[in-house]
C-alpha cells in the first residue's frame, strides 16, 4: 500500500499519536459512516508506517558482547 507523503514524513511518535486519535474517534461513535471509512483507511496507513519504523529500528539494534580476549564487540540482537 502506497503511503501518503504526510504520513511518510512522520516520526514514529507522531504517527502513533495520530493513530491513537483515530481510534478514539472511531470508538466514540460520533463519526459518520463515510468519514469512518476514510479515517479507518488513514489509520491502516499509519499502522503500516509505525510497523515499518519499528522494523527498521529493530534491525539497527545491536548488542554489546565481550570477546574471549576481553575486547568489546557488537553483533545483531537476536529478537524472536
Amino acid at each position: 500500500m502506497e503511503l501518503p507523503e504526510d504520513i511518510r514524513a512522520m516520526n514514529f511518535e507522531d504517527a502513533l499519536s495520530a493513530l491513537e486519535q483515530i481510534v478514539q474517534n472511531l470508538e466514540s461513535g460520533d463519526v459518520s459512516l463515510e468519514n469512518s471509512i476514510e479515517i479507518y483507511t488513514r489509520g491502516t496507513q499509519l499502522r503500516q508506517h509505525c510497523d515499518e519504523k519499528l522494523k527498521d529500528a529493530s534491525e539497527r539494534i545491536e548488542k554489546i558482547t565481550r570477546q574471549q580476549s576481553g575486547a568489546l564487540a557488537t553483533e545483531p540482537l537476536d529478537v524472536e
